[in-house]
């Protein structure tokens, strides 16, 4: 596998992972209160906590895109 193909595969990867991450906002914001339902029938929590743990991982999910995906593309971009 060479670094062309390597570069490729994360510059691939970085905007699939954006597209997911966009979704999960996009969900989150349209269909709140029912995902707050289908998870209130699972998990005893407030609302207030619900949003503090989406908004949680969805910053948790962004910056593991930044470290893992990015960095490494450009990377390989100054390198090749």
């Amino acid at each position: 596998m060479t670094l062309e193909i390597i570069r490729d595969m994360l510059g691939w990867c970085i905007i699939v992972n954006w597209i997911v991450l966009a979704w999960w906002l996009l969900f989150f914001i349209v269909a709140h209160d029912w995902m707050y339902r289908i998870h209130g029938k699972w998990f005893k929590i407030a609302v207030e906590k619900f949003d503090a743990i989406h908004y949680s991982g969805m910053a948790i999910f962004k910056i593991a895109i930044l470290v893992f995906n990015l960095v490494p593309y450009l990377a390989l971009r100054i390198v090749g």
